[in-house]
C-alpha cells in the first residue's frame, strides 16, 4: 500500500498556476470519478474527462456524487471544491486551497491586525479602483464617501454612454426580478465577481473574512477584492448587456462577463493585485502565493529554522525527526 511518506508529492512548479486555470467548472446530476490524473463526470449522456490540474474551483451542484478517488486527485493538484446550490447560486461548503505557502495569509493577518497598515491597504485598494484620485491622508469615513461618489458617477456615465434610463440602484435581496433590466444586470455581474474573487482568494490561501474595507462578514476580503473591478468591468458590462436587450439579462450578463474575464486575463490580474496589496515589498513570484514548498519552525527574535530537525541540544541539530 502506498503511504504518505513514500508517495512523491507534486511541487508547486508542477502545478498549473491559479491565473492559468479555469476559474470554475460547474457539474450537476452526475457522478464524479477519477481516470488517471483527470476527473470524469458521468451522466445519462456519457462520460466527460476534465484534467484536474486545469481546474481552479470545482462547483458540485444538486444531484452530484463524488468518489474518494476523485477527491484525492483534486487534492493532489490543489483544486478547490465547493458544494453549491443549483447554478452555483448558494454556497454550502468547500475544500482546500491551491497554495502550499502560508506567506500571503500571514501577511494578510499582519496587515489586518495593525490599524495603520489596515488603513494603508484600504487606501491602496481605493487607488486601484480610482487611479485618478489620491487617497493619501483620507480617513476611513472620507474613503467611504469618495467611493460612494465614484460609483454614482460611474452609473451616470454608463447610462449616458449607453442611452439607458437610470433611476438609481434598486435591489431587493432574494428578489432578482424586483429591479429593472439594468439593475438585474448589475446584480448578476456583482454575484459573478464575488464568486470569481472567492475562488482566487481561497486558492491563494488567504482568509476570506479578514477584509480591509468590508468588515464583520465571513467574506469581507472577497467583497474587497471583487469591488476592485466594479467600476472598470462589472458596471460597464452590465449597462452594455441591458442596452442590447432587456430579456434574459441574468444569463447573458454571466456569459458576457465570462468572455470579458478571459479577454482581460482578470484572474492573472486579481492574483497580482492581491500579492501587491498584502506583500508590497516582496519581489514578484511565479507561484500562486509563493513558489516555495518549505516548512520552517519559528524560533526566537523572528528567526525561522528548518523543520524535520531535533533541536534538543546543539549536538543533535543535524538529526532528522523522520
Amino acid at each position: 500500500m502506498s503511504t504518505v511518506s513514500r508517495r512523491a508529492a507534486l511541487t508547486p512548479r508542477q502545478l498549473t498556476r491559479t491565473d492559468e486555470r479555469l476559474s470554475f467548472v460547474y457539474l450537476e446530476r452526475c457522478t464524479v470519478h477519477r481516470d488517471a490524473n483527470a476527473i470524469t463526470a458521468q451522466d445519462a449522456e456519457g462520460t466527460t474527462h476534465i484534467p484536474s490540474a486545469t481546474i481552479g474551483t470545482l462547483l458540485l451542484g444538486p444531484g452530484t456524487r463524488v468518489t474518494h478517488q476523485a477527491m484525492s486527485v483534486l487534492g493532489e493538484t490543489g483544486a478547490a471544491v465547493c458544494w453549491v446550490g443549483e447554478h452555483g447560486v448558494r454556497y454550502y461548503a468547500s475544500g482546500r486551497a491551491l497554495s502550499r505557502s502560508s506567506a500571503l495569509v500571514e501577511a494578510q493577518a499582519r496587515q489586518w491586525a495593525n490599524p495603520r497598515n489596515r488603513l494603508a491597504v484600504a487606501r491602496a485598494m481605493y487607488r486601484l479602483r480610482f487611479p485618478d484620485e489620491d487617497p493619501a491622508g483620507l480617513t476611513r469615513h472620507e474613503l467611504l464617501g469618495r467611493e460612494g461618489r465614484g460609483v454614482k458617477d460611474c452609473y451616470r456615465a454608463e447610462a449616458a454612454r449607453t442611452g439607458m434610463a437610470w433611476r438609481g440602484r434598486r435591489y431587493t435581496p432574494g428578489d432578482f426580478t424586483s429591479g429593472d433590466a439594468v439593475n438585474q444586470a448589475i446584480t448578476a455581474a456583482a454575484q459573478c465577481m464575488y464568486g470569481i474573487a472567492h475562488a482566487v482568494v481561497t486558492s491563494l490561501g488567504c482568509s476570506p473574512a479578514l477584509g480591509f474595507i468590508h468588515s464583520g462578514h465571513e467574506l469581507s476580503f472577497v467583497l474587497d477584492v471583487a469591488d476592485l473591478y466594479k467600476t472598470e468591468i462589472g458596471i460597464p458590462l452590465a449597462f452594455d448587456v441591458a442596452a442590447q436587450d432587456e430579456e434574459d439579462v441574468g444569463p447573458r450578463t454571466r456569459r458576457a462577463l465570462r468572455d470579458r474575464i478571459n479577454e482581460t486575463s482578470l484572474l492573472n490580474r486579481c492574483v497580482d493585485d492581491i500579492k501587491r496589496l498584502l506583500l508590497p515589498e516582496a519581489p514578484e513570484s511565479p507561484g500562486p502565493g509563493g513558489d516555495s514548498d518549505v516548512v520552517t519552525l519559528q524560533s526566537d527574535h523572528g528567526h525561522q529554522v528548518a523543520a524535520g530537525v531535533n533541536y534538543d541540544g546543539p549536538e543533535d541539530y543535524g538529526d532528522e525527526l523522520w
